[in-house]
């Protein structure tokens, strides 16, 4: 399927179908800067009133961050680390979990990344808290596993 009917679907009212645009979305920024190209439309997403909209442009933000030679990630960084915590704890969960990538994409970005995951404060119900304080701890050890720091 055409990037771009991929890319519109991600923010249709059809969250299954969006999610399977997703998955190809991520496939194809594993090995190619073509979805890059849409960058500026999953940071739009990231302010999205709908927590999927934004878990997508977290995780298709992180996934191009390999492909981005303009300074773009570092631009929209302070907005995508508000996401760790995220009024949503899914939301935010899946935003820690792509912090390495997107680090590992774009290494110089670790100290900031890794201040942010240090200083977060997430308050959630009891059942997701530590779920949200093993995930930063898990985020920070494999940043700091890759060297960049």
């Amino acid at each position: 399927m055409e990037l771009e009917k991929l890319v519109q679907a991600l923010t249709g009212s059809n969250d299954r179908y969006a999610y399977a645009c997703l998955k190809e979305l991520l496939m194809q920024s594993e090995n190619s800067d073509a979805v890059f190209v849409y960058f500026d439309r999953f940071v739009a997403m990231i302010s999205a009133q709908n927590s999927y909209q934004r878990t997508r442009g977290l995780l298709l933000i992180a996934a191009n961050a390999q492909w981005d030679t303009e300074g773009k990630v570092q631009e929209v960084l302070p907005e995508y680390l508000c996401h760790i915590t995220d009024e949503k704890p899914i939301t935010a969960r899946q935003c820690i979990r792509a912090l390495p990538q997107l680090v590992a994409g774009q290494p110089a970005l670790a100290p900031a990344v890794l201040q942010a995951l240090q200083t977060a404060k997430p308050q959630y119900a009891d059942s997701m808290q530590g779920l949200v304080q093993r995930d930063i701890a898990a985020a920070a050890q494999a940043i700091a596993a890759q060297g960049s720091v």
